[in-house]
């Protein structure tokens, strides 16, 4: 047995092998000679005849090297991820016509929200988002690359003779059990184009109000602000934040057989029987203000806008509310009342948000700690932000470690933290009078901050000080 206490494998070494066969083995690359391929293969697991099944499944020459179980199984999990709830049944992708097909297939399987294809000057690679972060995971011969390029804008009915200018499009991928909508963003770079496709969800079904992250006061106060007949309901958050599932769980509260629900999305990404839904085609005059302006003339009870990006949607989704319209949508903001002086910078009067704003709710998505690995540790002060006023001592914290569970990432899912500001007459009355500096009235209240639920979860061992770092330092 080869002494070996680590493996690392580049992302060309990775692809001498699928996940299905790397895992059915028990094996992982070593190198590559110039007759065949070395690998180890975990020494508990070692059987006769893998050396000649092999060289029959690659066409070249095989030898194998027995290495420590632990130290392969680690290999396995950290470079040949895969599903743990299909184990046995993943989808081998090679380079083959099949190749995007088997990619989408896969990166869905694994719970990728986004797959990046790009190209620089010697290499083009595939990059998969799982958590909130990209993992590289194929490399593309930059002589297969255009072919890979052309066949994902045919399939999302793009033009593939232009690659000068943006183009985006859409697909529906239904395969295998699979089926869901991709987004296709396709953008020019210096090396050629650069796509990425956003899957996305298209059943709602599942989503639970309940299971999202609010603790028990935020979602009162929240349940309480949106099942108002009128008003405006704001979620704030950057891209990927999960603003949009909130929406849809609030959706799914609302939907009834008496009331009249309208959405405009870009695009839609989910789908709800019993919801009238409408994709932005901003080409054809299509737009959040066009469609919302048409919306009120379709006897709207709720109406959700994806997106407030400009003033003329955001004074038009204001006129709905006072029209007697429940009105739910987003802004990029970075806090739940900064929403409020944002809508004041797009030209809307202040005395317009006192009057029709229910709810103002700002979100981030936290990395949650495998709880399989974590590892206990004493804290020091001088890991949190000079600007962060801690409300209490920590005496000790949990740090990401990572195992086969987490694929040794040291992290196992995600959950969403809130910061929920129903408006009362107090509060609107300091709107009027533009004063935005009201930190004692929420403590007053008992409202929670983001940075101060990312304490929480800190205090709590729920995730680390890496994760919350951007959030505390925002406080």
């Amino acid at each position: 047995m080869e002494a070996v206490d680590h493996i690392i494998l580049s992302i060309d070494l990775q692809q001498v092998l699928s996940t299905q066969q790397a895992w059915h083995y028990n094996i992982v690359p070593r190198r590559v000679t110039d007759t065949g391929y070395e690998f180890y293969i975990d020494d508990t697991k070692a059987s006769p005849g893998v050396k000649e099944e092999l060289e029959i499944l690659l066409g070249k020459s095989v030898s194998v090297k027995k290495a420590p179980s632990a130290v392969v199984q680690k290999a396995l999990s950290t470079y040949y991820r895969r599903n743990t709830t299909t184990r046995g049944t993943e989808v081998s992708v090679k380079r083959s016509d099949d190749f995007l097909l088997s990619l989408i297939r896969e990166a869905k399987s694994l719970g990728s929200s986004d797959i990046h294809i790009e190209t620089y000057e010697e290499k083009c690679r595939v990059r998969i988002r799982i958590d909130g972060l990209l993992i590289e995971r194929y490399t593309i011969s930059k002589s297969e690359y255009p072919a890979l390029i052309n066949k994902i804008k045919i399939r999302a009915e793009l033009d593939i003779t232009e690659k000068r200018l943006p183009q985006d499009g859409r697909v529906f991928f239904n395969q295998d059990g699979f089926k869901f909508d991709i987004r296709v963003s396709v953008l020019p770079t210096l090396h050629g184009e650069k796509v990425v496709l956003r899957l996305l969800s298209n059943d709602a079904t599942d989503i639970d109000i309940n299971k999202i992250g609010f603790s028990d006061l935020e979602l009162l106060n929240y349940l309480e602000g949106v099942r108002r007949p009128h008003g405006i309901v704001l979620i704030s958050g950057p891209t990927g934040s999960g603003k949009t599932t909130t929406l849809y769980a609030t959706l799914k509260i609302l939907n009834k057989e008496t009331t009249n629900i309208l959405t405009v999305e870009d695009p839609v990404e989910y789908t709800l029987p019993g919801i009238n839904q409408v994709g932005v085609k901003e080409n054809i005059g299509l737009t959040f203000a066009s469609a919302l302006r048409t919306f009120l003339r379709q006897d709207p009870d709720v109406i959700m806008l994806g997106e407030i990006r400009d003033g003329e949607t955001a004074q038009m989704a204001i006129r709905a509310a006072l029209t007697g319209h429940l009105v739910l949508s987003t802004i990029h903001t970075n806090s739940a009342w900064g929403t409020i002086s944002r809508l004041v910078d797009m030209g809307v009067p202040s005395f317009l948000i006192a009057n029709t704003l229910n709810l103002s709710v700002a979100q981030r998505l936290v990395r949650l700690l495998c709880n399989d690995c974590k590892k206990k540790e004493a804290f020091d002060l001088k890991y949190l932000p000079k600007t962060f006023k801690a409300p209490r001592q920590i005496q000790e914290h949990y740090m990401a470690c990572g195992c086969e569970q987490c694929y040794f990432t040291g992290y196992k899912g995600r959950r969403a933290i809130f910061e929920v500001i129903p408006i009362d007459f107090e509060l609107a009355e300091k709107i009027k009078s533009n004063i935005f500096t009201v930190s004692s009235l929420l403590g007053e209240r008992g409202i929670k901050t983001l940075d101060q639920n990312a304490f929480e979860m800190l205090e709590k061992g729920e995730t680390s000080i890496d994760e919350v770092y951007s959030l505390l330092l925002n406080a």
